[in-house]
């Protein structure tokens, strides 16, 4: 169908010529497109190349040191300061006279 409408549009003549040149571009963008996948592969080899390089640097500088975990320091901390004996508080339907009750139960004062 496309051969067709190029045909009664650019003449017998002309659709070689045509040919070739949309050909040629082709190529050309192909040639384009494979210069740009090689430049982000390289690209892509130097960075991880450096990460690599990077990593190897730090593992030098830590080695033989404990690295600490900030996490359970943060809970060791947390549990010292939040988790006390604190009294139970007591049920707020709690009237004065039933708790003058519990205190006679138990035996203890105040």
């Amino acid at each position: 169908m496309i051969f067709i409408v190029a045909f009664l549009v650019f003449g017998p003549k002309k659709l070689p010529e045509l040919g070739r040149t949309l050909g040629k571009g082709m190529r050309e963008l192909k040639s384009a497109m494979q210069g740009v996948r090689d430049s982000f592969e390289e690209a892509e080899s130097d960075v991880t190349e450096e990460m690599k390089k990077a990593r190897t640097e730090i593992e030098k500088v830590y080695d033989g040191f404990e690295i600490p975990d900030f996490k359970k320091e943060a809970l060791k901390t947390f549990d010292k300061e939040t988790i006390k004996k604190e009294p139970v508080a007591e049920k707020p339907s709690d009237t004065p006279e039933e708790k003058k009750d519990k205190k006679s139960e138990t035996g203890r004062d105040g």
